[in-house]
């Protein structure tokens, strides 16, 4: 059960995502929309760690940081504008996400190996294989 509930987080909030990305007003300008959806993350995120940790410190904890949050505060909005701007320009929710899954399930399977030194299987190099036979038949 431990191994399942945030898998089945991130494929529920990953549906919610995509189908909030097509979903936006066409006119609306997408930068706006980012700040308003960060604004509410920063709050949110506030509130869970002052309930979930007991005497919290939110400065004692910044000073615990490394590059990697700042760096996710480069990319997590290009992530959203992708998103975005893929949806005004014609992409399908239901083709979207599956395209660029695939094309970082390869990229991430290579950083694994030469940053992280996760193995490569042929089971995995299968997999990639068969991922893209299917961004073919997908995109045909």
């Amino acid at each position: 059960m431990y191994f399942i509930w945030p898998l089945a987080l991130v494929v529920a909030a990953e549906v919610i995502y995509q189908i909030c990305a097509k979903s936006l007003p066409a006119n609306l300008n997408p930068f706006a929309s980012i700040t308003v959806t960060y604004l509410i993350a920063a709050v949110i995120s506030a509130g869970i760690f002052f309930v979930t940790t007991k005497g919290g410190n939110l400065f004692r904890e910044y000073s615990k940081l490394n590059w990697a949050p700042f760096l996710l505060g480069i990319v997590v909005p290009c992530l959203e504008i992708g998103s975005i701007y893929a949806y005004k320009h014609g992409w399908k929710v239901n083709t979207f996400f599956v395209v660029h899954s695939a094309f970082a399930s390869i990229l991430l399977l290579l950083a694994g190996y030469m940053l992280y030194s996760e193995g490569i299987s042929r089971n995995k190099v299968i997999g990639i294989a068969i991922c893209i036979i299917g961004l073919i038949f997908i995109n045909r």
